[in-house]
């Protein structure tokens, strides 16, 4: 589809979020002509710009991102921006917005269509919403809504953010973005699965032993104390970047590849994840604080973190389903701050089958990295060059460094698929609830915990986090990724 016609208001204009990300991605969509002559974006927040001072942002943004750029392509590109100051707790601001965007709206010829995308506090997302509602912003064409993360700080939180939306926009409008689904080797997983016979027969309980899930930063909190504090680990990356990772791994076949069928096959999916107590929470989730070094401050001592703070910085722990292809497989995870190195990555570890070789046979693996390199790689075993011993081999499919080039950003892939209304790739309400569900389960725990005074386990940072080994099933079994 090219030159979709939209007039887009973004609540939080003048933030870090559309500086860094969402500019660029929208001046990329341009370039490939999917938005283009009949488009408009407002750009709302608090601070006076003005338009033109919004359109020197906007070329500064884009400069930021590449080297190279058409500016004449440029200049056009940033005339259709415009910004209203706007206080989103005031309905009269609402009135103002809804004139520019009707105003916009009939110059640039955009059939009443619009997408409301909130990249601000999430504080202000359910206000947003209800104001949308009672002001009348809505077009006569498609109205199509994008929330960033966090959605919600808990089920209850979220169920009630939840209604405030669906008072506006029905479901299928809402477009709750995580931009870990938009990662070039994430979209792959499908693919991988189902695409191939040789994966698809053995991507089941009798063949996988267990699959790992690593989300490993090199960097500490740094200026985010005072939001982390409230958050955690488990808030912040578990419950929904690896939440939607290990979905895609665990998830049956949909009956095709429309987005409501892979819903579908997602939902059916979560219905059966298993909602942890507190005795497994105990023995089977793991929660740490990284300490500090000569050069870094140990969290706790951390700007914006209290010194009592049972915040957690590192989370790992085992979960499964009680259906799906890998019904009763045990799916692990992880997650840190001031690791060793930046890493995503999945592993699938299948199970051994006693033969002619012996313990000699090393266990078969699946890597799939989805960070900092997009690569995938199959472990086997092979026969060594002089003798008959084995050795392990490593196959792998790799991007070259143009095909490398050729990935698109993730927010620039999302954003195509609001444009396009292809909502395969983001987050329907009733998947969030089942990881809701898990993560109010395992902090129930953890306050209880808290409250009989244990505290996460303090680690090391530049190393893997604390000991987790008590959480695998088998006591052989441990981190492929060391």
């Amino acid at each position: 589809m090219n030159n979709i016609p939209t007039v887009m208001i973004l609540f939080g204009g003048s933030g870090d979020l559309a500086h860094r990300k969402i500019y660029p991605a929208l001046f990329n969509l341009y370039r490939r002509n999917v938005i283009h002559d009949n488009f408009a974006v407002i750009g709302t927040a608090r601070r006076p710009w003005s338009h033109e001072y919004l359109r020197e942002q906007v070329a500064q943004a884009v400069h930021e991102s590449w080297e190279e750029v058409d500016e004449a392509q440029l200049t056009e590109f940033a005339s259709h921006f415009y910004y209203q100051s706007h206080d989103v707790t005031n309905v009269e601001h609402y009135v103002t917005l809804k004139q520019l965007a009707q105003e916009l709206d009939e110059r640039y010829e955009c059939g009443g269509n619009r997408i409301f995308y909130m990249a601000m506090a999430p504080s202000f997302f359910g206000t947003i919403a209800e104001h949308i509602a009672d002001q009348h912003l809505t077009g006569t064409g498609f109205n199509r809504l994008v929330v960033e993360k966090p959605f919600g700080t808990d089920l209850a939180s979220a169920e009630v953010l939840n209604q405030q939306i669906r008072n506006s926009f029905a479901e299928d409008q809402v477009f709750r973005i995580d931009h870990y689904l938009g990662k070039e080797m994430v979209q792959n997983i499908l693919p991988l699965r189902f695409g191939n016979s040789l994966f698809k027969r053995i991507w089941n309980a009798d063949a996988v032993k267990n699959v790992q899930v690593t989300l490993a930063e090199r960097l500490g909190v740094e200026a985010r104390g005072g939001y982390y504090n409230n958050s955690g680990a488990l808030r912040d990356m578990a419950q929904n970047h690896i939440m939607q990772i290990i979905t895609l791994l665990a998830m049956p076949e949909p009956k095709d590849l429309s987005d409501k069928a892979i819903h579908a096959a997602k939902e059916d999916l979560l219905a059966s994840l298993v909602i942890p107590d507190e005795k497994a929470v105990s023995e089977n989730i793991i929660r740490g604080q990284y300490l500090g070094t000569e050069t870094t401050f140990e969290y706790v001592k951390e700007p914006n973190v209290a010194e009592d703070s049972k915040t957690e910085t590192y989370v790992a722990g085992r979960l499964e389903f009680s259906k799906g292809p890998l019904a009763g497989v045990p799916v692990y995870f992880r997650t840190g701050k001031e690791m060793r190195e930046k890493k995503t990555r999945v592993d699938v570890v299948f199970k051994d089958e006693a033969g002619l070789y012996g313990d000699k046979a090393k266990t078969n693996v699946l890597t799939i990295e989805i960070d900092p390199v997009n690569q995938v790689y199959f472990r086997l075993n092979g026969k060594n060059v002089a003798g008959s011993d084995l050795r392990l081999e490593r196959f792998c499919y790799r991007y070259s460094e143009d095909e490398q080039a050729e990935v698109p950003d993730g927010y620039e892939r999302l954003i195509h698929d609001v444009f396009v209304n292809d909502s395969t790739n983001f987050t329907k309400w009733e998947e969030l609830k089942q990881y809701w569900r898990f993560v109010d389960a395992v902090e129930a725990a953890w306050q209880k915990q808290n409250a009989a005074g244990e505290k996460p386990v303090k680690y090391r940072p530049y190393g893997m986090g604390p000991d987790t080994s008590k959480i695998f099933a088998d006591p052989e079994d441990g981190w492929i990724y060391k």
